[in-house]
């Protein structure tokens, strides 16, 4: 009889704790994401001054949950390199360029930035690590809702939503230290250089819906004189609205 039961509890061993599937190692995964990244920003041609990111943004980028900002089935591929599907014909940028970009804009702890296009809310989540005050404009509903309750459940309590046509800006919160557009206009929108600040940045993919596309910077100078630099060819999705 002891043999028996010995047999029974032996049986139902494997249905235990032990049979569960792992959980992944999303810290690890950042981990070498971000290695990928700082490998991209050396090679030559990748629009990063010396060949360096700004510590503090690696570090934002090897902290914020970025399979959070995805879909669950695409979850296991969170952070790979590449793009991925959010849902409405949206996109969420690849990792180097969401870092590339926030570099550039030289966030400081008491900025307040703007964001075109929230998508899934995941450069938000980063821009709200390094300033004061981020504000994102999202025109599909759908996603701007989804954003706003995600950025809400995640802590990220500095970050400021809105649906709306994020080519008119948000002028009652401006001016900005910094502008940053995920989505590729065919110009650079006037209303967003008013809205920024002398001494101000903005990067903004610009060029044809599907066509060449570059990632530009902004930069007015004191006497607000606004100089542009064209940085590397990308591939965003268009910046839509009524005008």
């Amino acid at each position: 009889m002891r043999r028996l039961v010995l047999a029974v509890v032996l049986g139902v061993a494997p249905f235990g704790p032990s049979a569960l599937p792992a959980e992944p190692d999303y810290a690890a995964q950042r981990a070498e994401m971000v290695r990928v990244i700082k490998d991209y920003a050396g090679q030559q041609g990748s629009a990063v001054a010396g060949g360096h990111l700004a510590p503090e943004v690696l570090r934002m980028m090897a902290v914020v949950p970025r399979h959070e900002f995805v879909p669950e089935r695409l979850k296991a591929e969170a952070y790979a390199d590449r793009p991925l599907p959010i849902g409405f014909g949206q996109t969420i940028s690849q990792p180097f360029i969401v870092a590339i970009m926030t570099d550039l804009l030289h966030v400081g702890k008491d900025d307040a930035v703007l964001e075109i296009g929230t998508g899934s809310g995941y450069q938000a989540a980063v821009l709200a690590q390094l300033a004061r005050r981020v504000y994102t404009i999202e025109i599909i509903p759908g996603l701007a809702d989804g954003a706003a309750e995600r950025l809400r459940r995640l802590g990220y309590a500095n970050v400021e939503t809105r649906v709306g046509d994020g080519y008119y800006g948000w002028e009652e919160a401006g001016p900005f230290d910094g502008i940053v557009v995920t989505a590729a206009a065919t110009s650079i929108p006037q209303p967003l250089i008013r809205q920024l600040k002398p001494g101000g940045r903005m990067v903004i993919p610009v060029g044809a819906p599907f066509a060449l596309q570059y990632l530009t910077l902004v930069e007015l100078d004191a006497e607000r004189r606004a100089t542009t630099r064209q940085l590397l060819p990308v591939a965003f999705v268009p910046l839509t609205g009524r005008r």
